[in-house]
């Protein structure tokens, strides 16, 4: 168990178990621990005996301790008690926010032992709320800049869950609404709203009242945007609605899930937009991905050459502290990346078109970050794969 939960854990040890304030002051060490430490995500997951609880660090969950059963459903009753939802329904999934101190998004789900709770932890107030506090690489955040000036097009943010897209597309709306002054109309469609933008209107998707993506984003182009951030793009419908708005003079921040910037062309095609529209309406593709950086404090170099982690008290005993972002980015337009892209070139002839044309792969990127001792090996193969790594140039 962390040393943090533990000091915290150690003030509860006077309380007994049945008073009424211990399920809440357990609650609120863990919530406060567990951002201390750096957690994105909470995981209590019951089994026939006990409550376990993980920690997501770094991209990587890992476990912390693990609960009595007899106090599972109390510590999840409390947690659904301050996010607002249902104690007596244990029987549907529910979402609720925890707003205040910790900020937060709440999750349960019912499974044969009872229900599990995820609770998301939102970064603190200031922390990665701007384009220079990603730490994205020089080659994506300055061309990136200029895009958001743009009064039409797609700048799509694409990689799989948990690279950072959506922490990117929140930190561009911010930069547009400080820079415009309140002099464009900013608006969201979002499922679920996940952080208060101030400056943009943001909207949740209500799929109970008929109002999905695609239909809340039409009813959207009434109420004269400029600048619209769709949350992701899950299907066709979606996408043909988010690239007619770009082309009828709105610009269009979203995300979608894809490997990288030509996978995303690829499976855009693939869901029926024809190559006209995207090669017309798409400013810029940026995927990225986040790797765990290897911890200053305790890193070895191995016999290879390379850096690998060890562990100390500083990083828990993980061997990593922090992560650093690697991507591309694909700009078709006006390139021969455009033209591929109009003769619906494969994604492997279309990935090598563009990077003969600048295209840095990511995977360069993070063979580069193993050699200069940031990260390792092992946790460049834990997030592109050793196949996908190794079958790009």
């Amino acid at each position: 168990m962390p040393q943090l939960l533990v000091d915290q854990f150690e003030r509860l040890r006077n309380v007994e178990p049945s008073a009424d304030e211990y399920i809440p002051d357990t609650v609120e060490a863990v919530l406060r621990s567990a951002r201390e430490a750096g957690a994105t995500d909470i995981h209590l997951t019951p089994n026939a005996d006990s409550l376990n609880m993980q920690w997501r660090i770094d991209g990587v969950l890992h476990a912390v301790t693990q609960f009595e059963a007899k106090d599972a459903p109390r510590v999840v009753a409390r947690i659904k008690v301050l996010a607002g939802l249902l104690t007596y329904r244990n029987d549907v999934p529910q979402e609720g926010r925890i707003s205040g101190v910790h900020e937060t998004r709440v999750s349960t789900l019912p499974t044969l032992f009872g229900e599990k709770a995820v609770v998301r932890l939102f970064a603190e107030a200031g922390q990665y709320q701007w384009l220079e506090q990603l730490g994205l690489p020089q080659h994506i955040e300055d061309p990136l800049r200029p895009l958001l000036e743009q009064t039409g097009g797609v700048v799509l943010f694409t990689g799989p869950a948990g690279s950072g897209k959506t922490t990117t597309i929140y930190s561009c709306m911010r930069e547009i609404a400080a820079n415009t002054n309140g002099t464009r109309s900013l608006v969201s469609i979002e499922d679920p709203i996940e952080v208060v933008v101030p400056g943009v209107a943001q909207t949740q998707v209500n799929s109970a009242a008929g109002m999905d993506l695609a239909a809340t984003l039409r009813a959207m182009m009434r109420q004269d945007p400029e600048v619209i951030m769709v949350g992701e793009i899950r299907d066709a419908e979606t996408a043909e609605a988010v690239f007619q708005a770009a082309l009828t003079g709105h610009l269009v921040l979203t995300t979608f899930h894809a490997g990288n910037a030509t996978g995303a062309i690829g499976r855009l095609l693939d869901m029926g937009i024809e190559p006209y529209l995207l090669r017309s309406a798409i400013r810029a593709v940026v995927s990225q991905r986040l790797l765990r950086g290897l911890c200053a404090d305790c890193s070895a170099k191995g016999t290879d050459g390379a850096h690998d982690p060890v562990g100390c008290d500083v990083c828990h005993g993980t061997g990593y502290r922090g992560r650093i972002a690697v991507g591309e980015m694909l700009c078709p337009d006006n390139t021969e990346a455009g033209r591929a892209i109009l003769s619906r070139t494969d994604t492997a002839e279309l990935q090598s078109v563009a990077m003969q044309n600048g295209l840095v792969p990511q995977e360069q990127l993070a063979r580069e970050a193993v050699a200069s001792g940031k990260t390792s090996l092992a946790e460049v193969y834990r997030v592109f794969g050793r196949q996908g790594l190794n079958s790009d140039a």
